[in-house]
């Protein structure tokens, strides 16, 4: 058995998309079980079994939040593949575990499985670098104002508390990108393409408005509405305010099912570190250096994170 275990954004998809041109069906004819969910949807090897024979590939999402399971896969006898580059802790010595993880601020998974085939399917890493709004990286890859556009509703579209929020299921938009070596194809060619760029522009729309309920020097925290729109835009527009304002951090706290909030965490694109330190402070907290969340903060934390973000990124040089 083959599994892919991905992240449900740009970065995630278009890591999967270049493995699957590249290597296809080698491992077997039956098609790979696919796990995957919303882009906060991250611990995704819980529940997975798997044993000897069998070959688990993961694809941008934290090897911290997964640890226990890849011990207990590898304890099974299953191989595993990880590509990833947000925090990690120290990586396990094993035969069966082949870690492709870089944690520098100007790289993506997308960027990590690029390197790994050699630049095979370059243009699709572009994308998945453009929507992790790395728009320097993008632009090393394939210089391209429709990859960046591709990017950026790919990865629109992973913003939700569920499915539920999203256009596309993960699962469902892989196997619309499958067929297409060539990004601008999909473009032109699959109607998801359209759908995500009218959904994301009323989206906008809808959140140009917002007002900061809190600023400090180069710091600035949004509370959004608790409506399906708001989930979905939060990632979009955090990358847009961090593009409009490179100096400054952006926290995004979007209402949860829970009775709590959502963070989403930009570090200033200026100074791209300090994003992932801080949120994993927090118990549900994670990500990289210059993109960060947390699943789950309490109200009654609220108002303590707001001081503590403002502080934390406020009086940055």
């Amino acid at each position: 058995m083959r599994l892919f275990a991905f992240n449900g954004d740009a970065d995630g998809l278009c890591a999967l998309q270049q493995l699957h041109l590249v290597e296809g069906e080698e491992g077997g004819t039956a098609a790979p079980a696919l796990i995957t969910g919303p882009k906060r949807r991250t611990a995704l090897l819980a529940g997975v079994t798997a044993g000897t024979g069998d070959e688990v590939t993961v694809l941008d999402v934290s090897f911290h939040t997964n640890r226990e399971s890849v011990l207990r896969l590898l304890a099974a006898g299953a191989r595993v593949r990880y590509f990833d580059h947000h925090h990690a802790g120290e990586l396990p010595e094993h035969p069966r575990l082949e870690a492709h993880i870089d944690t520098a601020p100007t790289i993506c998974t997308s960027v990590i499985v690029d390197r790994y085939l050699g630049g095979a399917q370059r243009a699709w890493a572009a994308v998945g670098a453009y929507g992790d709004n790395l728009a320097a990286t993008g632009r090393c890859l394939k210089d391209s104002k429709e990859l960046e556009k591709l990017g950026t509703l790919l990865n629109y579209n992973s913003y939700g508390e569920s499915e539920a929020d999203l256009f596309f299921a993960p699962a469902e938009l892989h196997r619309r990108l499958a067929p297409y070596a060539d990004p601008l194809a999909f473009i032109h060619e699959d109607e998801a393409y359209q759908v995500l760029a009218k959904g994301y522009a009323e989206d906008m729309q809808r959140a140009k408005n917002l007002k900061p309920r809190a600023a400090r020097g180069n710091a600035a925290v949004y509370v959004l509405p608790n409506e399906g729109w708001a989930r979905r835009v939060s990632g979009a527009l955090a990358n847009s305010l961090a593009r409009s304002a490179p100096a400054r951090a952006h926290a995004m706290l979007s209402p949860n099912s829970a009775g709590g909030m959502q963070v989403s965490v930009r570090a200033p694109l200026e100074r791209p570190a300090g994003a992932a330190a801080l949120c994993m402070e927090y118990e549900t907290g994670g990500g990289r250096e210059a993109a960060a969340g947390i699943n789950h903060l309490p109200m009654e934390g609220v108002g303590a994170f707001t001081g503590r973000f403002l502080e934390y990124f406020g009086k940055r040089n």
